[in-house]
């Protein structure tokens, strides 16, 4: 299977050509150079939940540097000692395509720029390049820093050109410019001038706020563009959901560096994703600003990042997304099996990601048959496919969901096979669930006996556990490790209980995932029943099964 050489249509003067599922450009010189500026260790930090350690942002920037972004905003080291610790580890790594930068503000109002510890932070950060942010609307200088408009503009020239007279180069984040130049563009327009006068040689009109439309960001781009003489760049928040097209529409006004985060994270509703930025910037509109190698690693790195940040996978972002290639309505799993790029805007493989094919009740034949191909290695009849998808669709009516347990999908297929014979079988169990208030341990107790034939041997266990979910996982090792000792290294690692039909209170159906593991792979298995073990021992039983059926 390949695109058709004619899929992506001539746009802004590039032209796409696809061949072998690979993008040959050929574009006019239609953009300058775009450099990208990388903030996740430090804005991307204030997002909730995120918390980097030193090693944690070396790990983060070592990333992007492979990945080629131009400059990586470590941190703030005048701010707390963890930040001051990362910039003190990154002078021995050996970055190879990013130059770190430090971030401050502008001296405080009323004190001279030499005595200002978190200047002399900066200069102690030991890098070559520092950010400094400073107020561009007047409402923050008066009201928030309660100082003159005139000692904000005093406190800009003085840091930006004490650290360039210390060897900096300098750029100046004009916070809260789009806010400001709404409400007082003439004072705006003179932070601009100062900084620029004062040797900044890049001034960021940022949208702190997150609240400008893409349009509105473009026009005052292009208006300041026209008088201030300096090189600008984009730094935008995502409050509206608009901070990729912001950004993207302050580069086609003439920016030429764009500020972003992994991702999108960042304080409230996160920053401009640099992810999207990037790919946008190289697929859509011909940019090289990494390489073609480079951009093969983007799914990469945002999986890396979202690891060492504690996050949950972002499966639902655009490129990079566990979603973002899958389909899951029958119509288009039947088209992209005859026309790829019928319902793909781009081969997944150049931004280092996937083709999925979701199965579900929504699904066809097409779904099932192409999905089994790709999971499994094996091709259903026509027959055969019509059998299990009706079978998944009444599953799905009970409660079963596919999707995210893959391992019991493949069960439903390995099942249908002639001659397959499961690992063991279930006969009957029994749980007891016991708490004895007044004794010296009045915490509950599980218990499981349980009967399951191996073999043609019908094996009786028993065992305790915490719960009648983990009583139910010993002993079911406990009939099977004779038989089968190598499962001894499957574990479980994540257990999730979900109320399908809440309407119906406690005698609900609910959906259960396991999560396994043997140490090389991991796999997802689910059961479904209006009781809670019942449905446990489905989606454990089903972890079991599908790992001795490979093994």
């Amino acid at each position: 299977m390949k695109f058709d050489v004619n899929f992506v249509r001539p746009f802004r003067g590039t032209v796409f050509f696809v061949e072998k599922r690979k993008f040959i450009f050929e574009r006019q010189k239609f953009y300058v150079n775009i450099e990208l500026y990388d903030t996740t260790l430090r804005d991307g930090a204030q997002y909730e939940g995120i918390s980097f350690s030193a090693g944690d942002k070396i790990t983060v920037a070592k990333s992007l540097d492979e990945l080629g972004v131009h400059y990586i905003e470590g941190g703030w080291p005048g701010s707390n000692p963890k930040d001051a610790e990362f910039f003190e580890l990154a002078k021995t790594v050996d970055f190879q395509n990013s130059t770190l930068v430090a971030f401050g503000s502008t001296r405080r109002a009323d004190m001279n720029v030499a005595d200002d510890p978190q200047i002399n932070s900066l200069l102690s950060a030991d890098t070559t390049v520092v950010t400094l942010v400073g107020k561009a609307w007047d409402l923050h200088v008066t009201e928030v820093l309660e100082t003159s408009l005139e000692e904000n503009l005093a406190m800009i020239s003085d840091s930006v050109s004490y650290l360039v007279e210390k060897g900096k180069r300098v750029f100046f984040d004009a916070e809260h410019f789009f806010d400001g130049y709404r409400n007082n563009p003439e004072y705006a327009v003179r932070v601009l001038e100062e900084a620029s006068m004062s040797g900044a040689e890049c001034v960021i009109l940022c949208d702190t706020n997150g609240g400008f439309i893409p349009s509105d960001i473009s026009e005052v781009v292009k208006r300041v563009n026209s008088f201030v003489d300096v090189r600008f760049g984009i730094h935008t928040h995502n409050d509206a959901d608009m901070a990729v097209a912001g950004s993207l529409a302050a580069i086609d006004a003439g920016v030429t560096q764009v500020q972003g985060t992994i991702n999108g994270y960042g304080e409230r509703c996160g920053n401009a994703n640099l992810v999207s930025v990037i790919a946008n910037l190289k697929l859509k509109k011909g940019v090289d600003c990494i390489s073609d190698k480079q951009l093969g690693t983007l799914t990469e790195v945002s999986r890396i990042v979202a690891e060492i940040a504690n996050m949950p996978p972002p499966s639902g972002l655009p490129f990079v997304g566990a979603t973002a290639f899958a389909h899951k309505g029958g119509i288009h799993a039947s088209a992209v099996a005859k026309v790829e790029q019928s319902y793909q805007h781009i081969p997944p493989e150049v931004v280092g990601n996937t083709n999925r094919i979701l199965v579900s009740e929504l699904s066809g034949r097409s779904n099932i048959i192409m999905k089994t191909q790709e999971r499994m290695g094996v091709t259903l009849d026509k027959s055969q496919a019509r059998l299990l998808l009706e079978e998944v669709k009444e599953k799905e009516n009970q409660g079963f969901q596919y999707e995210g347990a893959e391992a019991s999908f493949e069960l439903l297929v390995t099942r249908l096979l002639p001659g397959y014979r499961p690992a063991f079988s279930l006969v009957d169990f029994v749980t007891v669930v016991e708490r004895r208030i007044n004794s010296e341990n009045d915490k509950p107790t599980s218990q499981v006996m349980l009967k399951v034939s191996v073999k043609g041997e019908e094996l009786h266990t028993a065992a305790d556990g915490n719960g009648p979910v983990n009583a139910l996982d010993h002993a079911l090792r406990k009939a099977l490790l004779n038989f089968y000792p190598d499962l001894e290294i499957v574990r479980l690692i994540d257990y999730k209980v979900r109320v399908v039909e809440q309407h119906t209170g406690t005698g609900a159906i609910v959906r259960v995932l396991l999560e396994s593991t043997d140490g090389d792979m991991t796999w997802t298995t689910v059961g479904s029943s209006e009781n809670v073990i019942e449905a446990s021992w489905m989606a454990l039983s089903d972890s079991m099964e599908w790992w001795l059926a490979r093994h």
